[in-house]
Parts: C-alpha cells; sequence; structure tokens
C-alpha cells in the first residue's frame, strides 16, 4: 500500500495528489473522533504552532499547567504523553495521522488529565488532522520561510497555517485565545480572529531583559522570570507560555516558579554536559532564523559548527543560505549528513559549501563528524550541533533509517575523549 502510495504521489502534481487524498484524511479525522468518543470536549486543548518555537512553548506551558497542579496530555515533536505515561516521539512527524490524536487523547482522559496541549503543523492541518479538536487556545509562534517548495509560497504555507485559526474559531468552547506573537506580520492576522481573547505578545513585553549563555532573565508583571535557556527567542517563548497559562488561570509567579525549573528541553539548545572544560549543546535549528537565533545566543564563545540540511528533497533553497549564516558566526564549520533520503548526500554538502566563502570541513559520517568538532573545542568554546535534535533516525535512500540520537551521541564521544558523561536528559521521567 505505501509503495502504491509513493508511486502515486511521484505521479500527480503535488496539489492534485493532496486535493484526491483530502476525503480520505478528513474521514478519518471524523471517523476517529467518533470511534473515541470526541476526548477533546472533555479536555482543555491548546494548540500550539509556528515555524520555529512549537516545541519549547509546548514543554513550557506543560511545566507550567503542572506546577498549577494540573494532570496535562502532550503531543509533540519531543514526545508523548498521556498524564501517566510519556514514551518519546519515533514517528519523523510531528503530528502522526490515522487517528492517533483521538487515541492519544482518549488515553488522556482515561489517565485523569484535565489538559492537553498539542503540537500543530501545517502539514496536519492540510491533512485535517486539527479536526475534532474542540480547542480552547490556539498559540502562534511566527512565521518564517521554509516548506516553501511543498506549500508553493509564503502566502500558502500561512494559510496552511491559519487552518488552524480557523478550527479555533469553530471551536465550540467558550472562551476561546488566541495567542500571538505581534511582532509578525502574519501573527498580527492571527489576532484577528473572531474569538473572545486576543492576546498579543512580543519582546518589549520583557522588561529589563537579561541574555546570557546560561539562561534568560526578565521582568513581567512585576515578576522577575528567569530560566535556564538562552537566547532571546526564549524569552519569547516564555512569554507566549506566560500569557497562554494566565489565560487559564495561572498566576504569573507560579509560571515563574515553573520556568526556572524547567532546566532541560530535549533538543532544544540542550546541553550536553561531562564535566568538559566547553559547551556541548544539540539542537533542532533547521531553518536560517533559527540558526541565526541559536548562534546569536552565545556571543562571546569560539563557536565550533555541525550541520547538515534536514530533509533531501525539499527546501533546496536554503542549502547555501544555511552554509552562509554557519561561514559568518561560527569560527570552524563542519558539514554533515542529516536526513538526505533519495538524493544524494554529497551534493547537499556541496550545496551547502557554495554558500560559504571558507571551505568548510565534510565529513560524511555524522558520528564521526561530532567527535571531530568535540576534539577540536577549546576551553569555554561551544560546539553546536544542529538540524537533527530529537529526530530519532537518520533517513537514507531506499527507505533505509538508522537509529540515532545527536546527544546520546555526543556523550558517547565526549567520554571516549576522556570525559565521563552522565547521558542526555529525557523529559517526562
Amino acid at each position: 500500500m505505501s509503495a502504491l502510495k509513493r508511486f502515486i504521489e511521484n505521479l500527480l502534481p503535488r496539489s492534485l495528489y493532496r486535493a484526491l487524498l483530502a476525503p480520505y484524511h478528513a474521514a478519518w479525522a471524523f471517523g476517529s473522533a467518533v470511534r473515541y468518543g470526541f476526548p477533546a470536549k472533555k479536555l482543555i486543548v491548546i494548540g500550539v504552532t509556528g515555524t520555529k518555537g512549537k516545541s519549547s512553548v509546548t514543554e513550557m506551558i506543560t511545566a507550567i499547567l503542572e506546577e498549577a497542579g494540573h494532570v496535562v496530555a502532550v503531543s509533540s515533536t519531543i514526545h508523548f504523553k498521556t498524564g501517566k505515561t510519556t514514551r518519546p516521539n519515533k514517528f519523523k512527524m510531528t503530528l502522526p495521522g490515522r487517528g492517533f490524536i483521538q487515541k492519544l487523547l482518549a488515553e488522556s482522559v482515561h489517565d485523569g488529565a484535565t489538559h492537553a496541549v498539542i503540537e500543530l503543523t501545517s502539514e496536519s492541518a492540510l491533512q485535517y488532522r486539527h479536526l475534532f479538536l474542540s480547542l480552547n487556545a490556539l498559540v502562534f509562534t511566527n512565521l518564517e520561510k521554509e516548506h516553501i517548495e511543498s506549500h508553493g509560497g509564503m502566502e500558502q504555507y500561512f494559510q496552511a497555517k491559519f487552518r488552524l485559526g480557523r478550527s479555533l474559531a469553530r471551536s465550540i468552547k467558550r472562551p476561546r485565545a488566541i495567542i500571538a506573537n505581534e511582532e509578525s506580520e502574519y501573527g498580527k492576522r492571527f489576532l484577528s480572529l473572531p474569538v473572545e481573547r486576543a492576546i498579543p505578545f512580543s519582546l518589549s513585553d520583557a522588561q529589563n531583559l537579561d541574555l546570557a549563555d546560561s539562561q534568560t532573565s526578565f521582568d513581567y508583571d512585576s515578576t522577575r522570570i528567569t530560566l535556564p535557556h538562552p537566547g532571546a527567542f526564549s524569552a519569547r517563548n516564555a512569554l507566549a507560555s506566560i500569557k497562554t497559562a494566565a489565560f487559564f488561570g495561572v498566576p504569573v509567579p507560579v509560571s515563574a516558579k515553573a520556568l526556572a525549573k524547567l532546566s532541560t528541553i530535549s533538543g532544544r539548545a540542550e546541553r550536553i554536559d561531562a564535566g568538559q572544560d566547553f559547551l556541548a549543546v544539540v539542537d533542532y535549528a533547521h531553518t536560517p532564523d533559527s540558526l541565526i537565533a541559536l548562534y546569536e545566543a552565545y556571543p562571546e564563545r569560539r563557536k565550533v559548527c555541525v550541520l547538515g540540511n534536514t530533509g533531501g528533497g525539499r527546501d533546496t533553497w536554503k542549502r547555501p543560505e544555511m552554509g552562509r549564516i554557519a561561514d559568518e558566526y561560527c569560527d570552524e564549520v563542519i558539514l554533515t549528513n542529516e536526513d538526505p533520503y533519495d538524493e544524494d548526500p554529497q551534493e547537499i554538502m556541496n550545496a551547502m559549501a557554495a554558500g560559504m566563502k571558507r571551505e568548510p570541513t565534510i565529513i560524511m559520517d555524522r558520528r564521526e563528524a561530532i567527535h571531530e568538532a568535540l576534539s577540536r573545542a577549546k576551553t569555554s568554546d561551544v560546539v553546536l550541533i544542529t538540524g537533527k535534535g530529537t529526530d530519532p533516525y537518520i533517513m537514507e535512500a531506499n527507505g533505509k533509517k538508522t537509529v540515532w540520537s545527536d546527544a546520546q551521541v555526543v556523550a558517547e564521544e565526549l567520554e571516549k575523549l576522556g570525559t565521563k558523561a552522565a547521558g542526555p536528559a529525557i523529559i517526562g521521567t
């Protein structure tokens, strides 16, 4: 069946293929909601969407709600949680299809969950996986250039995201809220949705902002917020989460307490500490904007950077741009394999190198590339390994996939270099 599906997908124009599949996906959404008794109606449901920051905001909102005493279900790129059990997301997609989310929500209701935080993507919206989620609120973080070849342009990409906003507007829940980044023109369009509360956020809400590569601090609503994550992007994510929680009655001091405890978000500026005298950081950054944001979070450190280019066969435009950014910000650059799928990985590397003035080191084996980067690090440097975050596999030609964890590989290679690594922290255990 999957082989036939791939054949048809390759044969037809993408827009026609999606149009033909629309009834199929809609039927799955409706059928699974009926089968599991429309579980979203029994929960407070918060959707999170945007190009960047979705997983971090999902984790932050979850931590805050749990600090306030709620039992929270989670569906994200990182993991799935019912309230009692947690398991990593190994699907290589943020929101799986075929009724997955309805089943998860039903299990969560059974486990006593009162709230659900669901990371939503444009692809999931195009495949109607957002239907029957009965949203109480939707958080929009930003919209940056990504999936352009897939969607056909930025406006089409926005409209796919905006399906989620329309779903919020149709929700039977009351009151409903849209929480959106007003620094984005797209965010302002989300804020115009016909719901009871439109709640904007922006970096200007963070008073007395103090950015360091170990933490971010700012004042909000007469409360000092300090979270152990770097960068202005962390402040924006925190503001979105605090304002969302406030809509549901959580006081800001409770949010501050929760965020201060959230020391690790897997694959998001995640430090791997094995007692070495430099920083080793794993991050999902896979777009030009997210790469810049990460690099700018460590302004005073010498940077050794390992990167590939997420997803062979798509977003080819960004390859030289990613190389250019790494060339500009990093003291040393190592290009490596990531997820080439059926593309020639060497051609991907060449396209990235074409955007660079300096000649990069190219090491196709990702483990060897990480080892080389760590071995080059000097005292107080930062080694930044980007692109995969918590992605559980390296995807190669003919459907081959290799089990993978950047965080675990970094820990293992640090140990080989003479430091004893405790291994990466795991969210939700």
